[in-house]
């Protein structure tokens, strides 16, 4: 079975995120705060201001200078926990089998 990409489809591409990023961090020191200049360049691009905040946390986070889970590791605790969820599934399964088999083949009668 393909694994599916669980993410959301955001109506921004990646180009238009990069470039929206590149400006915030380029252009930091031209205004009083980083607040501010997510808010000069989402207006100039259209972009909602939170959205774009969010994408410079992320893109902080990744290049390593705020503390975090970069994209790679964040998706790879995703897939782990996928696989987890599914193991202990089959587990509680196997469980249900062996305890039916073992009554199954059990040589004593049943109690009453």
């Amino acid at each position: 079975m393909p694994e599916e990409k669980s993410r959301r489809r955001t109506p921004y591409p990646a180009e238009m995120r990069e470039r929206a990023i590149r400006m915030v961090l380029d252009h930091r020191d031209e205004y009083p705060s980083q607040w501010a200049a997510i808010g000069s360049v989402a207006e100039k691009l259209s972009i909602n201001r939170e959205t774009l905040r969010l994408w410079v946390r992320r893109a902080e986070v990744d290049a390593g200078s705020r503390p975090g889970l970069t994209t790679d590791e964040r998706e790879k605790l995703r897939t782990l926990e996928r696989e987890v969820k599914e193991l202990r599934r089959a587990n509680e399964i196997l469980k249900a089998a062996a305890s039916f088999f073992a009554r199954e083949l059990d040589p004593r009668p049943p109690r009453s």
